[in-house]
Parts: C-alpha cells; structure tokens; sequence
C-alpha cells in the first residue's frame, strides 16, 4: 500500500513520516507532496491508497484538493491534517467525504489510531471494489476522459489520438457547453448523455474537473439539435447551453472553449426547462449558503448569475433584501468575521491571514479591517490578548 503525505513544511512531512508504524499496517511506499499541485500529479500517476494533507498550503489548498479528490470519485481515504478547529473547514471536509481529520500538534497515538482505521476501512472496501471489477474499470476510463478534456479546456497540452478514441469517427465536431444549476448533482445527467451518445454514435459528453456545474460536449456536426431535443425529454432539470463554430480539428478545443465560456458569461445562452418563479425565494437561499461556503473566493454578481440562473441584477436585488447588505459588503462581513477568528485563535501572521481571505496587498487588507472594526489587525490582536 502507498500513502501520501501533503504539507508545504518539510518539518511536519518529517514528523509524520517518523511517527506512522508504517510497516505494521502495510505501508510499502510513502510519498511525499509540498502543495496540492504537486499531489495531484502523484496521486493521478502512483494511485496512494490512503492520503494525509494539511489545510493551509501556498497555491492548492487541502480544501481544494479534497474538493477534486471527491470529483474523481477518489477510492482511497483522505485524513485532513489542521491547525484551525473551524467548523466551516470540516463542514467542507465532512461534504468531501474525507475519512478522519488530526489537529496539530499531530501526537503519536492519535496518529497510529487514524492510520490504522483509515487501512482497515480501505481493505474492506477493497472485497466490494473486486465484485465490481468492469464498473471500476468503466469508472477509471471516465475519468481519464474528463481529465483529459478538463486539460484541453484549460488550455494544456493534450493527446488528440487519445481523444479521437473516446469519439465517434467524423471529419468535424460541433462543440458544446451545458451548464447546469449549482446546486443540482450534474454526474448522472452527464453520464446518461454520454452514454446515449456513444450507443447512438453521435458523440461524448464530458464532465469537466474544475467545475461540477459544467459539461462540455462533442458530437458529430449538424447532430446537436437532435441531441438538444433529446436532453429536452430525458432531463427533468434546467440547463442552459452555448454551442460555437463547428471544430476541424480537436486541436481547436482550448479557443472554442474560451469562446464558449465567454458567451455563456454574456448571457448568449439556450434554456431548456427554465426555473418557475416558485423556486426564486429558494434559489436566493442557495445563492446565500453559496456565498458563506465560498466567500474567501472571488465572488461576482456575474458568476452568481450564470451558477444559479438568475440575472445579475435581480441577485443584486434580492440578495439585499435577503441579508440586508449588499453582496459586496456581506462578503466584507464574512471575511473580517473569519479575520478576527483567526487573529483571536491562531497565531497566524497578518499577511498570511489577508492571502487566505483572498486579499493579495496586506495593506489593503489592514485599512479595510481599519474602516470595519475601527483598529488594525495587529491592534485589534493586542487588544483581545490583553483582555483575555
């Protein structure tokens, strides 16, 4: 078995790997990461059974790779390693399905008690998953499809032969992107089109691992409005969906899709089964609990648009009528609360704080403290100190 050890301080990576009693549960292989880019790349090449990641790294957090491990379906066990007892990481944590999570200082004990349970649980599964050997299969190859689009979308480099094998045969492709509403699970709408497009031999639907709420679509040119009218009957969710210029060649994947993104953007999009006026009130509950769960990430009316089908200036409206605030200033909210959390119970450096809130100038981030509470960061620090 293989384990994989994910922190950006080479200090904790040396004391994990010196507190684990590796060989009594069965680990052959441990690997080490310094941040989330790096462990994706090993994870998707060395397959770990079982992962340790600390929340706070430069770049990819653990949050964010926990997210992406739970959109490849990830079989193996994530133990969440963190400096900060927050409920909003482990509410995020616990959404990911993460096995365990440890605080820091890690102590031995604890450690071993984790590891231990984390092989026990993956040796269990580990009978189910050999039952389901061509389900496994058939999943490994989806995601290798997704992933491998995912890549062309973000403009990397990219194997057409490859992507030629999971298409049906066509001299050209009509491209195009579904978005589905942010809080509807996407992957089994997606898959049912994949797999109606392939038995048809129209094309291949893909689901793309940055962002759950899009699907991206090949098929065979001048099919689409059958395959739109297909989606019509079979989906019982709205969608909406922006189709570009037929494609000559795959190799022409990264500018469509941009083209496509900024069209969707725009509001140049198709609606099949729109949201009722019945669901308003419901979706700017949504909207809202979006904005708590994401607010230390950059946040628009726009993206809010175009995630919840709703126009930017009927969120602008309503959001305020739901918080009172503006969207703007209600995220201001969200962060100097998380801010004086922090500066209260960690010994986190100012700077630090104001990355992880999203601002990149501390400085910034210090006046706009300043104007909201009425002191600075560090004095409000000293303050706090001095009275508890």
């Amino acid at each position: 078995m293989k384990t994989l050890i994910v922190d950006d301080e080479f200090n904790v990576r040396d004391v994990i790997r010196h507190l684990g009693q590796w060989e009594k549960y069965g680990i052959t292989d441990i690997l080490e990461a310094r941040n989330g880019e790096e462990a994706k790349r090993i994870i998707e090449r060395d397959i770990p059974e079982i992962i340790f990641t600390d929340v706070k790294m430069p770049g990819m957090s653990g949050i964010e790779l926990i997210e992406w491990l739970n959109t490849i379906s990830y079989p193996g066990k994530v133990i969440l390693i963190t400096g900060f007892d927050d409920y909003s990481f482990m509410r995020k944590a616990i959404q990911c399905n993460i096995f365990d999570y440890l605080m820091k200082p890690i102590e031995a004990d604890a450690f071993n008690q984790t590891l231990e349970a984390s092989v026990k649980s993956w040796a269990n599964e580990e009978e189910d998953r050999h039952y389901k050997e061509t389900g496994v299969y058939e999943d490994v190859k989806r995601l290798r499809m997704n992933q491998l689009v995912t890549k062309a979308c973000s403009g990397e480099l990219f194997d057409t032969n490859e992507m030629t094998s999971y298409l049906p045969q066509a001299d050209e492709y009509d491209l195009t992107l579904i978005s589905f509403y942010q809080m509807h699970h996407s992957e089994p709408y997606i898959q049912l089109l994949a797999d109606d497009l392939v038995d048809r031999e129209l094309g291949n639907a893909f689901a793309l691992q940055n962002d759950h709420s899009l699907c991206l679509v090949i098929t065979v040119k001048k099919q689409w409005l059958s395959v739109e009218e297909w989606i019509s009957q079979q989906f019982d969710i709205p969608v909406r969906t922006v189709s570009g210029d037929p494609l000559k060649s795959l190799e022409e994947i990264p500018q469509s899709f941009q083209s496509l993104q900024k069209a969707m953007e725009e509001q140049n999009f198709r609606s099949i089964h729109r949201l009722n006026n019945l669901d308003n009130a419901r979706r700017m509950q949504d909207i809202v609990s979006y904005v708590e769960m994401y607010y230390m990430e950059e946040l628009s009316l726009e993206k809010l648009s175009n995630r919840f089908f709703l126009s930017r200036e009927h969120i602008s409206r309503k959001f305020k009528q739901e918080t009172g605030m503006p969207l703007s200033k209600y995220v201001i909210k969200l962060r100097i609360d998380q801010a004086k959390y922090w500066l209260n119970e960690t010994d986190e450096s100012i700077y630090s704080i104001s990355l992880m809130l999203g601002y990149q100038d501390e400085n910034y981030f210090s006046k706009l403290f300043k104007k909201v509470v009425g002191m600075t960061p560090f004095e409000y620090r000293n303050v706090e100190k001095a009275t508890n």
